[in-house]
């Protein structure tokens, strides 16, 4: 269902992609590892849409997703390092502003997205008054809320303590099992079953 095929990328002189090629079926997971500064993001922000490519192709559901990005991009949820969350607004009102963009969202659908996350009872709380942590926990609500096939994931359980790397693995593992794909760029390993797992090391 989604494909890149010969990417190649680069940053100023620097060759980031080269030539790189993978295939990612439904109920699949690609993790994506490599040392600091090996293209991990730069590699989620090509396959999106955000970086332009040099060579090479990522289709999805068959099609370049160049020839109809805005149909590619309805089924893609997207989670970068940043959480993109507005400061002075709520963990509900930030959902509310950001996922309802995209659809129609009622209050119980973000409380419940929120109790997903462990965050139900903080929902008032302002942005700018969470821990990094707590922020995470936000944007992957966000996440859950746009319900799409597909995820492209930088880092997601960044800045999440225990409990909270185990609800994301929780999270994980049912959007797989509903038939969604995942692309995860991490340092820490994947709680999964090996028939959901992909691995690709950038160098």
């Amino acid at each position: 269902m989604f494909s890149a095929t010969n990417l190649h990328l680069w940053r100023s002189d620097l060759h980031v992609l080269r030539g790189l090629s993978f295939e990612l079926a439904a109920g699949r997971c690609l993790q994506i590892t490599g040392i600091n500064g090996a293209g991990k993001s730069t590699l989620l922000r090509a396959l999106c849409g955000l970086l332009p490519l040099e060579e090479g192709a990522v289709s999805w559901r068959g099609i370049d997703t160049r020839k109809d990005p805005h149909a590619f991009h309805t089924e893609l949820a997207w989670l970068g390092h940043g959480t993109a969350l507005k400061g002075d607004l709520s963990a509900a009102e930030n959902l509310h502003y950001s996922a309802g963009l995209r659809k129609n969202l009622s209050n119980t659908d973000i409380e419940r997205a929120l109790a997903s996350v462990g965050f139900a009872d903080a929902d008032q709380r302002l942005a700018r008054q969470m821990s990094a942590g707590q922020q995470r926990r936000v944007a992957l609500a966000r996440v859950l809320l746009l319900d799409c096939a597909l995820w492209l994931l930088d880092e997601p359980t960044a800045n999440l303590d225990t409990r909270g790397q185990a609800m994301f693995g929780e999270l994980l593992n049912a959007h797989l099992q509903r038939g969604g794909l995942a692309i995860v760029a991490t340092h820490q390993a994947l709680q999964l079953q090996a028939a959901q797992l992909q691995e690709l090391e950038l160098s």
